[in-house]
């Protein structure tokens, strides 16, 4: 287990390091957040952001640094997946199997090669399954000294865990279920549950105040986000794309997982957690427009499920060769899709690789691509941006520059401005999408705006001066992150909070 996640952790520190990719676009936005902390925001919950703020002033803001905690944190994940196994029963192969599926995962390695709250999501998941099997004693009986604690710590795991991302609404849910439908049911005649669910309840109640004085801007973000930017997820690009994106050749041994954990007369004993799997996927099925990262936190649990599997079946005479078989296709496959996943390869390179694959770059935004995915596109040309728009900056007179600010059309355009601010001579940016609109437009005092992209008749309908000054060219962006006009617009026809109520964007 420990082997596994210091290979993990080693990894991801070396590309953080070598790799030579930038800040990933959402990496910007959660600086951002980190800077104006808050009990909540429009598309997450804050217990990101004040990681985030302590991570900063630790270790500062390098591409290294703010990556750091992401790649701890995938290596404590793949020791708890070690750990579940051992719970479950698995031996030396099981675990070898059940760590190897989650730390060689596309998704897994693309989740931690970032910041964000993805990644400390899988933690808490894993974590929680762990302490339901801690509560599920080896013999399948509930343990009566330490389940009071037990059940104490889940639910403090729980709320916790609902401070960073919402989704573990799906986890409680569905362990609610689980204890419905095994005969861990006698736990809802204690009071433990229910303790547990206070706590969770208690300690993620801040995000849900916030959203109560937020007009829930975050159920808002939600609605439109699925019904725009996701519009063309359905259930079957959902279970490919998860199949895909957890290593296609390591679906048997999730598969082997669920079968042990909900019809394996030994592995029935832990099949509540198996629910958690089960009614998750059916719950994001039913969604309709689900990603395949909404189901991904759940997988730790069917890996390890599966290594125990595989290690009974190869117990047998005829299938001992499963042994060596399952990890080996397994480690092919994810050495294979591993460039696609975390930038081992310089960018070149990785467009050479990509192109003698056969693999097209794509994106689950239904964007435009030219010749990089949008996964690596978004760590490509935010200074750069800055570095242009500081120019056209510094070009008008040093009066007018005090009375400037720059509007970007997204938050990875704003965060970047934002966040280059200390490197370049650049005015505060504004921008209406998500949580930078209600950050506002601060003092309306300023006369002239430097607008990134758009159209010039667009800016016209708000100014009476519109000028040109400037164009972003960056290689290897998203498409509609170059070849961008800079603005200069002056002149306003109609007061600013006006222009401001028309500019929210939650999406």
């Amino acid at each position: 287990m420990l082997s596994f996640a210091a290979a993990e952790v080693l990894l991801h520190l070396y590309t953080n390091a070598f790799a030579g990719y930038g800040y990933f676009r959402d990496e910007l936005y959660y600086v951002a957040c980190s800077r104006h902390l808050a009990f909540g925001y429009v598309d997450q919950p804050p217990l990101s952001s004040f990681i985030l703020f302590v991570s900063l002033k630790l270790f500062g803001d390098s591409v290294f640094a703010l990556r750091l905690l992401p790649a701890i944190v995938s290596g404590i994940t793949v020791f708890l997946g070690g750990l579940i196994t051992r719970r479950l029963g698995g031996g030396p192969s099981a675990i070898v199997l059940a760590c190897l599926s989650i730390a060689i995962a596309p998704e897994f390695l693309g989740t931690n090669a970032i910041f964000s709250m993805n990644g400390f999501d899988w933690l808490f998941w894993s974590l929680a399954a762990y302490i339901v099997t801690l509560i599920i004693g080896d013999d399948g009986v509930s343990r009566k000294k330490a389940g009071g604690k037990l059940w104490i710590l889940l639910g403090i795991v729980l709320g916790i865990g609902l401070l960073n991302k919402i989704d573990v609404l799906w986890l409680g849910a569905s362990l609610f279920v689980g204890l419905l439908l095994t005969p861990q049911r006698k736990h809802l005649a204690t009071k433990w549950p229910y303790i547990a669910g206070v706590l969770a309840f208690v300690l993620s109640s801040p995000y849900i105040i916030w959203n109560f004085t937020h007009n829930f801007a975050t159920l808002e973000f939600i609605h439109r986000a699925s019904s725009i930017k996701y519009s063309s997820q359905n259930p079957v690009i959902f279970i490919t794309d998860t199949i895909r994106s957890l290593n296609s050749w390591s679906l048997p041994v999730w598969l082997a997982g669920v079968w042990y954990l909900i019809f394996n007369k030994e592995g029935k004993k832990f099949r509540v957690i198996g629910f958690i799997f089960v009614v998750t996927f059916f719950i994001l099925i039913i969604n309709w427009h689900s990603k395949a990262e909404y189901i991904a936190p759940a997988f730790p649990i069917v890996f390890a499920a599966g290594g125990v599997m595989f290690e009974r079946i190869a117990s047998h005479k005829w299938f001992v060769w499963t042994k060596y078989a399952m990890p080996a296709l397994v480690a092919i496959y994810g050495l294979v899709s591993m460039p696609f996943a975390i930038p081992v390869l310089p960018v070149d390179s990785f467009i050479k690789y990509s192109s003698a694959l056969g693999v097209k770059p794509s994106s689950p935004e239904t964007q435009h691509l030219s010749d990089l995915p949008q996964w690596y596109a978004d760590m490509f040309g935010w200074e750069n941006m800055a570095a242009t728009v500081s120019k056209v900056y510094v070009s008008l007179s040093p009066e007018e520059q005090k009375k400037t600010v720059v509007f970007a059309q997204n938050y990875g355009e704003a965060g970047a401005i934002d966040f280059f601010r200390g490197k370049y001579p650049l005015p505060r940016a504004i921008c209406g999408h998500n949580n930078y609109w209600y950050w506002g437009p601060g003092d309306t005092t300023f006369t002239t705006v430097i607008v990134i992209g758009g159209r010039r008749e667009d800016a016209l309908n708000a100014c009476d001066s519109v000028e040109q000054a400037g164009m972003i060219v960056s290689p290897h962006a998203m498409p509609y992150e170059t070849d961008l006009p800079i603005y200069i617009c002056r002149q306003f026809k109609v007061p600013f909070s006006a222009i401001w109520a028309r500019a929210r964007r939650f999406i």
